[in-house]
Order: C-alpha cells, then structure tokens, then sequence
C-alpha cells in the first residue's frame, strides 16, 4: 500500500471527538428556540409572537431570560416559566434563570403581526392597537367577526375563558367567538 492510501485509511479510521465544552448558544439561538415555545392557552402563537420575552442574555454558559406575562395574575406563568427554561436546557444550557416582571406592563401592541392573522384565522378576534395613551380604555372597541370579517357584533360577556378577553356572537354570521381586550 503506497503512502498515499495508508494516509486514506487513517483518515477513514478517525473518529470526531465530541468537545469535552460545549459553546454556550448565541442569543439569536435563543430566541429562535423561544420562538417554539407555545402560548399555552393560544398554541398557534409562541411566546414571542405575543411579545411576552422581553430579555435574553447569555453571559458564559449562564443563560436569563426576562418575560412579561399578559395578565399580571395569568394562572398559566408557572407553566410559561417552565416551558422557556425547557426550551434554553434543550439547547445545552445548565444554568438558566427564567425571570417574570410586570415592568413595563404587556401591552397587545407587542403582538406580532402575523401572530394576529393566527389568531384571527384561530377564530379569536385580535386586539386593536392600544396606542400611547397611559389609560386603560373601559370601553369595548370595535371588534370584527374572525370568521366573516363583520363589525355586526355584539358582546355577550366582558371576561371569556381568560380575562385577556372577551365573548361575542357575530349578529351576520351568528358565529360566536372570543376577542381579546386592547391594554
């Protein structure tokens, strides 16, 4: 066998080593990670989608990561919490911290985009935008059928399954379905 084919066959013999440190994830590769986690009342929206991450922060291989939930008393936090810190372990990570605040509060404006089209395509009516105003409105607005687009609606009840929203019967489709509040 010549120098060179001895040269291919311990080549072929090598085997990768796994490295004995495994590089802490970027912060992009967080969020993307994040961007998998379900909202556990709305499963077609992650919790980046509804803007409830806040902060990510890698620093060695310790990863924060800061949320805000949508309702200050939301019984599902412990399971956000959990499901965030299980997405950062399944990265590699050991040493998550998983921080919840309420400053500065959620607003629906933080909702994505396309998140809304989900929810409407979900058959939840989408927030309209809350706007600058520090005041929370009281007031109902107007709010569109997600299943035919209507204004006809009306509210049959101010707090739905969760007190982020609402409960409406479309008066064109007779359709009834859930709206969220604007905050």
């Amino acid at each position: 066998m010549g120098a060179e084919g001895g040269r291919q066959k311990a080549e072929g013999q090598r085997q990768e080593q796994p490295s004995a440190i495994r590089h802490p994830p970027s912060a992009d590769e967080v969020w993307a990670a994040l961007a998998h986690v379900p909202d556990p009342e709305i499963p077609v929206v992650s919790v980046t989608d509804m803007g409830m991450v806040r902060d990510v922060t890698v620093d060695g291989g310790r990863v924060s990561v800061t949320f805000t939930p949508t309702f200050s008393g939301c019984p599902a936090l412990h399971v956000i919490r959990d499901s965030i810190g299980e997405a950062v372990r399944a990265l590699g990570v050991e040493d998550v911290e998983v921080r919840s605040t309420l400053t500065p509060p959620w607003t629906t404006d933080w909702i994505q985009p396309d998140a809304r089209e989900r929810l409407r395509r979900y058959g939840i009516a989408p927030p309209a935008p809350a706007g600058d105003s520090p005041l929370i409105t009281l007031d109902p607005e107007p709010t569109r059928c997600p299943r035919c687009g209507s204004l006809n609606v009306r509210m049959t009840a101010s707090f739905g399954p969760t007190l982020c929203k609402r409960l409406y019967v479309c008066e064109s489709c007779r359709e009834p379905f859930e709206g969220f509040k604007s905050v």
